[in-house]
């Protein structure tokens, strides 16, 4: 099954792209580290994070961006995500949020943290050419000189099956993000979910 479930992994690859290095996105990879190590030993695991006070402003920025969609989150007979503190507990205890959340402390609690390479997407934006750095490096791959002010969207994703939420349209050039969590949420939310995931 070792032996399978590796040269599968290969063949899939082989059979969609003919280039050197393959990154396979999905936010599951750190949980299944082991499984991964059992097929192929040492995988490679890069996690991007940010700031969650931001994460939970930019779903509360499309949830108000989209107020013709349905997302099950508004229900006014349930009184059901009718204010901010409420919507970030449902998005706090469901994914793809809270899953995230939940595996990210789970990484951390197992101690698989220290396999993989934790990127912030604040020091991203602040410092491309040293976080990209530090990704070759840890990728053990030649660095490539890349153009921060021409990014070019190679990989598209259907946004249509993330209803409000779907917005994977990229940025063309690199640049710090301010942050609008105290605007969008407002301060006491945001000492809230400072204070209830510390370790994050």
């Amino acid at each position: 099954f070792q032996a399978f479930s590796r040269e599968g992994m290969k063949a899939f690859y082989n059979a969609i792209t003919d280039k050197k290095y393959v990154v396979d996105k999905s936010r599951g990879w750190g949980i299944h580290y082991d499984f991964l190590n059992f097929i192929n030993p040492e995988p490679k695991i890069i996690c991007m994070v940010r700031d969650l006070r931001d994460i939970f402003a930019s779903m509360e920025k499309n949830y108000r961006k989209n107020p013709d969609k349905q997302d099950g989150i508004l229900d006014w007979s349930k009184m059901q995500g009718t204010t901010v503190p409420k919507r970030i507990d449902i998005w706090a205890q469901n994914p793809p949020v809270g899953m995230a959340i939940e595996r990210l402390s789970e990484i951390h609690r197992l101690g698989i943290n220290t396999k993989m390479l934790f990127v912030k997407f604040e020091d991203l934006c602040l410092y491309p050419d040293t976080e990209m750095k530090r990704i070759y490096d840890y990728l053990d791959v030649p660095f490539f000189e890349h153009d921060f002010d021409n990014i070019q969207q190679v990989t598209k994703e259907d946004d249509e099956v993330y209803g409000a939420f779907g917005d994977h349209v990229i940025r063309t050039k690199l640049a710090p993000v301010p942050s609008k969590a105290k605007q969008l949420l407002g301060t006491d939310v945001c000492k809230w979910i400072f204070d209830t995931y510390p370790w994050f």
